[in-house]
C-alpha cells in the first residue's frame, strides 16, 4: 500500500487509506455515512443519536444478546425478545419432566422487565417492540438511558467507561455476579471487537476493537469450589432454589440428592441455552422458572459457569428419568444459526469438561450416553411434541467427539468409519464440512432456508429415491403428512454417531429401521454418509406382534413402592412392530425413581430413591433414546 507523509511541528504522521476513509466520512452528512452501512446497523446509528448512548454499546449488547440476528416476535429461553433482548415474564416451563409433580401456572418472576419499561418511554405498545426492529432498538437505548441517568443522578455518562453500570442493571441478573458477568462481557467484546457476521442477507456488520477502555469490577474468582479440570476457567453461581409459594411442593429449581451414590450417572447431555450467556445464568437463578442445569458455556471463549452441584439433580433435560441419571450442559448458542455461535474456543472448554466428568462418573465416550437435548424423549406421550431438539443440526458431533477421544477429526472419522461386522448396523458419519442439506427455519411464522452449512444431519425418506417424502412422526405431523426439512423436525433426520440396524439396500441407498419403519437415506460409496458397525440389537420376542416403547425406566410393580408414594405407570410412547431391529447398548438397566415431592421433605419417603426389579434396555428409537423391558426383546449380540 502506498503511503503518504505529512510533516507537522517535527512529527511524522502516516495516513492509511483506512485514515483518509475516517477524514472522508468526517465531512459527509450523518444522512450520507449512514447510506454506506447495513440497514441493520443503521437501527443502533439513529437510536443511539436518539438517545445520546454510544452506538459500540448499543451494539456490544447486541452482539452478545443475539449476534445482531433478528428473530422476529420469538423469545429467548429467558424471555428476551428483538435484537436488543427486551425481556418480558414467560410461562413456566417443564424442565423437571416428571408428571407425577404438576407444574405450577405462574409466569417466571425475573425482576424488573426491560420490555414493558421501553414500552412507557417511547410510549409505543409492547408488541410493537416485540415484532418491529427499529422500535426494539430504540426502546433498548431509551432503556439503557434511563438507567444510565438513575446511576448518575439524571445525567448521561461523559465517556462510555462510565456505562458500566447501566449496562450491569440492563441484563436484569438478579444476582450482584451475574450483571456483573454480563457487563464483563459487554465491555470485553467492546475491547476486542467482533468478527464480521451476516446479516441482511448479504451485507455484514463488526465492531471495531476499542483501546481506550478502562478496567472496571475485579475479575470473579475462578474455579471456585467448582467441579472442573483445572484446563478451563470456571466459576460457579447457584441456581435458584427456594420454596415460591405456601405449597411446599411448588418450589425450584433443583433437587438435592446424593449422586452418584444413590443414583448412577450414565448421561452427559450437550444442550443450547437459546440465548445469551448472562441471560442463562439470569434464568436459572429464577426459583419460578422451573429449570437448571449443571453447567453454561460461553461462545466467545469458552468461560463455564457452574449453576448445580453434580451430587443434585438440575431440572433440565424435561425427562425426569434422564435428570436423575444425568449431568446437562448448557452452551450459549441459538442452534439456527450454528457455527456462529458453535465456536472453537466452545468446543474446546466443553470437550475439556466432558472429559473430566466422563472419568469422574465413568460415563463411556460415545453418543449413546454423551447425547444431545434432541435425544432425550419424554416420560409421557403429550410432552414429546414439544421436547426440545437442541443442538441441533449444525452442532459438529464428528469434531466434538475428536476432541473428547483427544485425536484429529480424520483419526476420529476414520474410527467411527472403519468397517466392521456383517454390515448389518450402521453408524450415521457423513462429512460435516461437504454435508450441507437445505434446512428451513419456521419458528418465525413464515419459513426461510437457513444459510447452508456444515451439519451433522442426514435426511430419511419412505422409498430410496430423494424425490419421496421424508419421514414422518406421529407426534410431530398428521396421519399421511410426510415430515420436513425443518430445522426442529426431529422426526425426519439421523445424527451423526447414532447407530441404526440395517433393514434393506438398494443401489446407492440404505434403509435403517427408525420409529417403527424403514427410513432411506442416501449413503454412495463414493461419499457415504454412513458406516458399517458392530452392535448389539434386539427385536421383539418371537409371538409378540409389538412390544411397548417407553420414556423411562421406571419401576411399574406396584409393591415396589412404599406406602404414600405414587405409584409410577408408563405409557407407551410408540409400539415397536415385530420383524424390526434396533441398536441398544446391551446393558441390563436397573429401574428405579427418584421420590422428591417437597422443598422441606414434609411428605412419607421424600427423597427417596424406590428401586424396582424390572429390567429394561436402552435403544435408539428414532433421533431419540429410549427404553424396552428386557422381558420384552431378544438380544442378539
Amino acid at each position: 500500500m502506498h503511503k503518504q507523509l505529512f510533516i507537522k511541528r517535527g512529527r511524522r504522521f502516516v495516513v492509511t487509506a483506512a485514515a483518509v476513509l475516517t477524514l472522508l466520512f468526517s465531512c459527509l452528512p450523518l444522512q450520507a455515512v449512514r447510506a454506506l452501512e447495513p440497514a441493520q446497523e443503521q437501527l443502533f446509528t439513529q437510536a443511539a443519536a436518539e438517545f445520546s448512548v454510544p452506538k459500540e454499546l448499543l451494539l456490544a449488547i447486541s452482539y452478545n444478546e443475539t449476534r445482531w440476528q433478528s428473530s422476529g416476535d420469538t423469545a429467548t429461553s429467558d424471555g428476551g425478545i428483538g435484537l436488543m433482548h427486551l425481556t418480558a415474564p414467560l410461562q413456566v416451563e417443564d424442565g423437571r419432566g416428571d408428571p407425577s409433580r404438576p407444574m405450577p401456572t405462574h409466569q417466571t418472576d425475573g425482576g424488573t422487565y426491560t420490555l414493558d419499561r421501553a414500552a412507557a418511554l417511547l410510549h409505543v405498545p409492547a408488541d410493537t417492540l416485540k415484532h418491529n426492529d427499529a422500535q426494539n432498538v430504540r426502546g433498548g437505548a431509551a432503556v439503557l438511558a434511563a438507567l444510565a441517568k438513575d446511576e448518575h443522578d439524571g445525567t448521561l455518562p461523559a465517556d462510555i467507561n462510565g456505562w458500566y453500570d447501566a449496562v450491569a442493571q440492563y441484563s436484569t441478573a438478579s444476582s450482584e455476579e451475574g450483571r456483573q458477568r454480563f457487563a464483563d462481557a459487554v465491555y470485553q467484546t467492546l475491547g476486542q471487537g467482533t468478527p464480521s457476521v451476516a446479516v441482511d442477507g448479504s451485507q455484514h456488520m463488526s465492531l471495531r476493537a476499542k483501546t481506550d477502555l478502562q478496567p472496571h469490577a475485579a475479575k470473579l474468582q475462578q474455579n471456585n469450589g467448582t467441579e472442573c479440570p483445572t484446563t478451563v476457567t470456571c466459576h460457579f453461581i447457584p441456581a435458584g432454589y427456594a420454596q415460591n409459594s405456601a405449597d411446599p411442593a411448588d418450589y425450584g429449581n433443583y433437587d438435592h440428592a446424593n449422586r452418584p451414590k444413590d443414583m448412577k450417572i450414565k448421561y452427559i447431555v450437550i444442550h443450547d441455552t437459546e440465548g445469551s450467556y448472562t441471560s442463562a445464568i439470569n434464568h436459572f437463578q429464577d426459583t419460578k422458572a422451573y429449570v437448571s442445569c449443571n453447567y453454561i458455556i460461553r461462545s466467545s471463549d469458552g468461560d463455564i459457569t457452574q449453576m448445580v452441584r453434580n451430587e443434585d439433580v438440575q431440572w433440565c433435560a424435561g425427562d425426569w428419568y434422564v435428570n436423575m441419571h444425568s449431568i446437562n450442559i448448557e452452551h450459549e448458542a441459538f442452534a439456527a444459526q450454528g457455527a456462529q455461535w458453535y465456536t472453537e474456543a466452545m468446543y474446546q472448554s466443553s470437550a475439556n469438561l466432558v472429559r473430566y466428568l466422563a472419568k469422574k462418573y465413568n460415563v463411556p465416550l460415545d453418543r449413546e450416553h454423551i447425547i444431545g437435548h434432541d435425544n432425550i424423549p419424554t416420560i409421557t406421550p403429550a410432552k414429546l411434541p414439544a421436547q426440545h431438539w437442541d443442538p441441533g443440526p449444525y452442532w459438529d458431533w464428528n469434531h466434538y467427539m475428536a476432541l473428547l477421544h483427544g485425536v484429529s477429526d480424520q483419526q476420529e472419522r476414520s474410527r467411527m468409519t472403519k468397517p466392521q461386522g456383517t454390515q448389518k448396523s450402521v453408524t450415521i458419519a457423513p462429512s460435516f464440512a461437504t454435508n450441507q442439506p437445505a434446512i428451513q427455519d419456521c419458528s418465525t411464522g413464515t419459513c426461510t432456508t437457513l444459510p447452508a452449512q456444515g451439519s451433522n444431519a442426514v435426511f430419511l425418506h419412505t422409498q430410496p429415491d430423494a424425490a419421496s417424502p421424508l419421514l414422518s412422526d406421529p407426534y410431530l405431523h398428521a396421519p399421511g403428512e410426510p415430515g420436513t426439512n425443518h430445522i426442529d423436525d426431529w422426526g425426519s433426520k439421523a445424527s451423526t454417531g447414532k447407530r441404526f440396524a440395517v433393514a434393506d439396500r438398494h443401489g446407492d441407498w440404505t434403509a435403517i429401521w427408525y420409529g417403527g419403519t424403514k427410513g432411506w437415506f442416501y449413503n454412495p460409496a463414493a461419499q457415504p454418509a454412513a458406516y458399517p458397525s458392530r452392535d448389539s440389537v434386539l427385536t421383539p420376542k418371537a409371538g409378540k406382534t409389538s412390544i411397548p416403547v417407553y420414556g423411562a425406566a421406571y419401576p411399574q410393580n406396584a409393591a415396589d413402592y412404599p406406602s404414600g408414594v405414587p405409584v409410577q405407570t408408563l405409557s407407551p410412547l410408540y409400539n415397536m412392530p415385530a420383524g424390526q431391529s434396533y441398536v441398544t447398548t446391551a446393558e441390563k438397566l436397573p429401574t428405579d425413581y427418584f421420590h422428591d415431592a417437597t422443598v422441606d421433605y414434609s411428605q412419607p419417603h421424600d427423597h427417596e430413591i424406590i428401586i424396582g426389579q424390572e429390567k429394561y434396555y436402552q435403544i435408539t428409537y428414532n433421533q431419540r433414546i429410549a427404553y424396552v423391558k428386557a422381558s420384552d426383546v431378544k438380544l442378539t449380540r
